[in-house]
């Protein structure tokens, strides 16, 4: 759950316990790739020198402090900052009305959803213009996008030509099936909401450029989607290219506030997901309780992981165990509802 807007849940494996991992298999990693480069090279006349291997990180960083842990403690070869560069126009395209919006965004503004065509789940600020054209056609009666790119079609349950599940077409034909379902009254509700979150990201997520540049839109589609990583809301500024590398330096910085540690926050991505998983695990489905399990049991082993980082003070700060706790206790909530569902 920690590449940017993007979210790509493990079996509740945390950042911390990976990177030790690599951390701690880093000559054998790199002798398994030396022994498959030679084995792929072996018919070459010349064995060409063996290439370097760096191991990066990338996932929510926001402070210098973090950026040193994972080089530093972690050994990684370089770090990874994405989601501030949203907020310097120097870096990123972003036009006037979405840079005041992502600048204003809280937590409760950037939530996981199911808008990607795709299926695939990434992090997405509402109130973008996205969002309210989508709303829109809902009032219309008319659902979903013309699809005037058609760079997502891949959906063939209706069609034999695939379509875009974000499309009218699809949506039409998707919410009719659900109509005349089995499901009940809450479920079809449910089906339905999860459909309507589908947006059209061909023209979305490219109108914030065309905006700053003053290029015609497609068919008039002048709406902006944007999907920045959670870390952004803890960023409130504009901020020049000067001062987010001063600050990615540690000789300047520009947070105010509370904002959780990267480790900390990773694990509240995960917790939300794991109320998720909750609400759909069928219990008395044995592969999937123990599904369920595993998941927790690997939480579980990561929060025991960076209590012991916390100890061997590792990581100092107090806050860290506090709210390293609280995530605790809330997985442990969540497994007795499990329990006792």
């Amino acid at each position: 759950m920690n590449c940017g807007g993007h979210a790509f849940a493990t079996d509740g494996y945390l950042l911390g316990p990976i990177m030790e991992e690599f951390k701690q298999k880093k000559h054998e990693l790199q002798s398994e790739l030396s022994s498959l480069y030679r084995s792929a090279v072996a018919e070459e006349t010349e064995i060409l020198a063996l290439p370097e291997i760096k191991i990066t990180v990338q996932g929510g960083i926001g402070t210098f402090e973090e950026d040193t842990l994972l080089k530093d403690y972690f050994q990684a070869d370089a770090t990874g900052w994405g989601s501030p560069f949203l907020l310097c126009p120097e870096a990123t395209n972003v036009d006037k009305e979405t840079l005041e919006k992502l600048q204003k965004a809280k937590e409760k503004d950037i939530i996981l959803s199911h808008s990607s065509p795709l299926g695939v789940r990434f992090n997405y600020l509402k109130g973008a213009s996205g969002e309210e054209f989508r709303r829109k056609n809902l009032l219309r009666n008319k659902p979903g996008s013309s699809c005037p790119e058609k760079l997502l079609e891949s959906n063939t349950e209706f069609t034999e030509k695939p379509i875009c599940t974000a499309s009218h077409k699809y949506q039409k034909l998707k919410l009719k099936q659900i109509q005349h379902s089995d499901l009940s009254n809450e479920e079809k509700a449910k089906e339905a909401e999860k459909l309507f979150q589908k947006e059209c990201l061909c023209t979305g997520l490219c109108n914030s450029v065309a905006k700053n540049y003053n290029f015609s839109f497609v068919k008039k589609m002048d709406f902006v989607t944007v999907c920045p990583g959670p870390n952004l809301a803890y960023f409130d500024g504009e901020y020049s290219l000067q001062e987010l590398t001063d600050h990615i330096y540690g000789r300047k910085n520009v947070l105010d506030g509370y904002r959780p540690h990267m480790f900390i926050k990773e694990l509240q991505l995960y917790i939300d997901y794991l109320k998720e998983l909750k609400e759909s695990t069928d219990f008395s489905n044995k592969r999937e309780a123990k599904k369920f399990t595993r998941f927790t049991q690997n939480l579980e082993e990561g929060i025991n992981y960076y209590k012991n980082l916390f100890c061997g003070r590792i990581i100092k700060e107090e806050q860290f165990l506090t709210d390293l706790l609280v995530c605790e206790s809330q997985i442990l909530e969540i497994t007795h509802q499990a329990e006792v569902a």
